[in-house]
């Protein structure tokens, strides 16, 4: 295996920028769509996965501002997707890292 060449370092780095953005932003669309419910969250699952795809496609579309957007790729649903996970594993990490640093001061 061969070291990756500057161009192909600075390609990766592009996308996980391109990635983060992304995901920030889907983030953003999907806060505001629940925090308009009055309870907070979704009624069914159902809802829940409409306002989960409808902020996915926000969030690319708004990636995709200056050009023709009709298509998404896979990719980049694979990298949201990926990128929420990753999200999620760090959330529970932090939940785990604070229950315990809390259980030992108890």
């Amino acid at each position: 295996m061969t070291d990756p060449t500057l161009d192909e370092m600075i390609e990766e780095a592009a996308r996980r920028e391109r990635s983060n953005r992304i995901l920030q932003r889907y983030n953003d669309f999907h806060n505001l769509e629940t925090s308009g419910l009055s309870w907070g969250t979704p009624v069914t699952m159902e809802q829940q996965q409409i306002i989960a795809f409808q902020s996915m496609i926000d969030a690319l579309r708004c990636e995709n501002l200056n050009q023709e957007y009709t298509h998404i790729a896979i990719t980049d649903i694979e990298d949201l997707i990926e990128a929420l996970y990753q999200q999620g594993k760090d959330y529970l990490n932090k939940v785990k890292e604070f229950k315990d640093s809390a259980e030992g001061v108890a």
